[in-house]
């Protein structure tokens, strides 16, 4: 009998990746590159726990702000670039927040950035998420 509960796991694992497309979206992924990014990661596990993240992110009060920033990432813009456009808090330089450890950022801001993997301003792979500080659209550049 034990190896059947090991079986369902394994066959969990290989169907995760339809799960996951349509969870990451209800969870306010919206990126264009997530369904691309959970497909290519679907051979290893999940990402590795990170102590701490270099992020950058674009905020902004208004949601029809925020949309604007999405739909010119959409377009092919570069993050920083964009960042630099929209973004309405003091980290104007490319959106840029530095290395940040686990319990420095907003609660649900950390979540969403903690769960995101990688990525460069050219080809972002980012999460949008509301916090108390307004929208926020979020791109993680590295973990360790």
């Amino acid at each position: 009998m034990p190896p059947k509960p090991k079986a369902n796991k394994g066959n969990k694992s290989s169907t995760d990746d339809s799960k996951k497309d349509p969870k990451s979206k209800a969870s306010g992924g919206k990126s264009k590159n997530d369904s691309a990014a959970e497909g290519s990661s679907s051979g290893g596990k999940a990402l590795k726990p990170a102590t701490a993240i270099n992020a950058r992110h674009i905020l902004c009060e208004k949601h029809s702000k925020k949309e604007e920033a999405v739909t010119k990432l959409k377009e092919g813009a570069k993050f920083d670039d964009v960042a630099r456009e929209f973004s309405e808090d003091k980290a104007r330089q490319g959106g840029s927040l530095g290395w940040k450890t686990r319990g420095a950022l907003d609660a649900a801001f950390e979540k969403a950035a903690y769960d995101l993997e990688t990525s460069t301003t050219a080809n972002p792979k980012y999460v949008e998420v509301k916090t108390g500080h307004g929208y926020h659209v979020i791109m993680v550049e590295g973990r360790r």
